[in-house]
This record gives structure tokens, C-alpha cells and sequence, in this order.
């Protein structure tokens, strides 16, 4: 899992047309990446989704253009060992992958999260929650479907998405945040190479999950090895049951920081519950980068979006 602290491009629009959800002193997105998303694309960026001034409370949105008032959405997750990059991060060797998204309707939500190395775990989850119920509320305002939300996360926002995608049917009240409720359901989960099963990956062979500066560690707050409670309740694993939505899973053949059998078995717990799923294992693919951009990974993406967002 070392490997997860490789430094992932990060990437945003900020539109022709922006309509800005926070106040004119607040960032605003890089214009390198104007590229990446259509022409008329509109974006609402940095609007805070907690009510708070935290910089990782804030998310984007990026809507099509002439987007009706119910668009479906589907919202990024992004990588970084949870400890890294921010809701620009993986959009930049996805291109063609984000460019689809609008094309063919969808709105893009694009969220931060608190970094392990300031709050640990469960914070992360909390985050993600906090932000889905935003823009669940927040719906109408921004033209969304509050009915049609898919999750897509890539290595440690793959694990996040997951785990929100597998635990939000058993009520986790440690997974929200503080007396905050949730009405979201989510018609899909798409996961890019997340671990889900951190006491699998710790009695492995790969024993850099038992230095106390791995990315597991400083997540949990412990090593796994010392503290398998912590690392069983942080595992998308633990909780797979007939309830779950869809997921398509895709991880490269060669991936040197999660191992490929997180996801292979991912694979198997969901097919043992009954819940839809398709495993795409990339042929010779390391950790990240434009070979899951692939024309045939592309048309999986959409085709799973298409039969449970539509």
C-alpha cells in the first residue's frame, strides 16, 4: 500500500457560465483543465456542503448544458491515500471518461474530504456522507435528481466509495456525521482499484502494511495487525449483503499498491450476496493512469450507468 502516496494529477473547469456557490474571496477551480469538460458545461465550484469554512468540506458541480431541472449525477471521489490531492485529483488521466459523463446527460459532483493525517477514520465516511446528503437536499437548486446518485472513487476514494455504497443499508451511526441524518440511496457504485478488505491485505505477504507511516495505518490511527476491529468496521467487505446497490469494480492486472485479489475478491463477496456486479481486471495496468481511460472500460462505465441511472 506504499504506493498509494503516488502524486495524482489534479485537474477542474471553471466554465464560461460559472455560478459560484460561495462568497467571490474563496478559490475558484484551475483553468488548466478547461478542456476536459464540454463547451456550455456549467459549474457551480467550492460550495460547502458541511457549513463550515473547512477548505476539505467543499465540493464542485458540474452540470451539462441545458441541463433539465433532474438530472441524474454521479459524483468523484478521488484518490490519495487518504491523505493527498483533492476533488480535482484522477480527472486528468480520465478525460475522455469525464467528457462522456456530460455528454450523454449526467452531472458531475466532485467532493473533498478530510485527510487522514488531520482527522482519523472514520472522518473520511463521515465526510462523504455529509456531502451525498447535500446534494440530496440541495437538489432542486442545482437541477439534480435526488432519486438517480451513483458513486465513483478512485484507490482510496474507490474504498470510500464502496464503503458508503455497502454500509448505507446498516445504519452505521458512526459513519454520519454527529446527529445528522441521511435520505440518499445510491443506484450504483463504480470502484477504480480500491482496497476492500484491510485485514485481508494485512496478512498478506506484502509486510509494508505493518510500518506505522503505511497509509492503512495512519487512516485507522493503528495498525491493522494491532487494531483488526478498527481495520474490519473501515473494510467496504465487512459489509456486503443482498441489499447493496450495482457495482462495477476495475483494477489493473499489475497494480503494485493494491494488491488485484482486493478487488477479485470484492468480486465474490457481491456474487455470493446476489448483488449485480461485473469485475473488469486491466491486462498488465499499474496502480492508476490513461490505460483505465480505455474505449472498452468507457462503454462498462456507461452501460452500467445507463441500466441502473435511467
Amino acid at each position: 500500500m506504499k504506493s498509494l502516496l503516488l502524486l495524482v494529477l489534479v485537474f477542474v473547469v471553471q466554465t464560461s457560465m460559472p455560478v459560484f456557490g460561495q462568497a467571490s474571496g474563496m478559490p475558484q477551480p484551475p483553468d488548466r483543465v478547461k478542456s476536459i469538460f464540454p463547451a456550455g458545461t456549467v459549474t457551480y465550484p467550492n460550495i460547502s456542503y458541511a457549513g463550515d469554512t473547512l477548505q476539505k468540506h467543499l465540493l464542485d458541480i458540474y452540470l451539462p448544458a441545458n441541463a433539465g431541472p433532474h438530472t441524474p449525477l454521479v459524483v468523484w471521489i478521488h484518490g490519495g491515500a487518504w491523505m493527498l490531492n483533492d476533488k480535482y485529483a484522477d480527472m486528468g488521466y480520465m478525460r475522455e471518461t469525464i467528457r462522456g459523463f456530460l455528454d450523454k446527460g449526467y452531472a458531475l459532483a466532485s467532493i473533498d474530504y478530510r485527510y487522514s493525517t488531520t482527522a482519523v477514520f472514520p472522518a473520511q465516511i463521515q465526510d462523504c456522507a455529509q456531502a451525498l446528503e447535500f446534494l440530496y437536499q440541495h437538489a432542486d437548486q442545482y437541477r439534480l435528481d435526488r432519486n438517480r446518485i451513483a458513486l465513483i472513487g478512485f484507490s482510496a476514494g474507490g474504498h470510500l466509495a464502496s464503503l458508503v455504497g455497502l454500509s448505507n443499508n446498516n445504519g452505521v451511526k458512526e459513519f454520519y456525521p454527529p446527529g445528522g441524518a441521511t435520505h440518499y440511496k445510491l443506484r450504483c457504485v463504480l470502484d477504480f482499484y480500491g482496497p476492500s478488505d484491510f485485514i485481508m491485505i494485512a496478512g498478506s505477504t506484502d509486510t509494508s502494511i505493518n510500518n506505522v507511516h503505511d497509509p492503512v495505518a495512519i487512516l485507522l490511527g493503528a495498525l491493522p495487525l494491532d487494531r483488526p476491529d478498527l481495520a474490519r468496521k473501515a473494510s467496504p467487505a465487512t459489509y456486503v449483503d443482498k441489499g447493496d446497490p450495482p457495482f462495477l469494480i476495475v483494477q489493473g492486472e499489475k497494480d503494485e499498491s493494491v494488491p488485484n485479489t482486493q478487488s477479485k475478491m470484492l468480486h465474490s463477496w457481491l456474487n455470493l450476496a446476489g448483488v449485480p456486479n461485473e469485475l473488469i481486471v486491466v491486462p498488465n495496468a499499474p496502480h492508476y493512469g490513461e490505460m483505465f481511460d480505455a474505449e472498452y472500460i468507457r462503454d462498462r462505465v456507461y452501460a452500467t450507468l445507463e441500466k441502473y441511472m435511467k
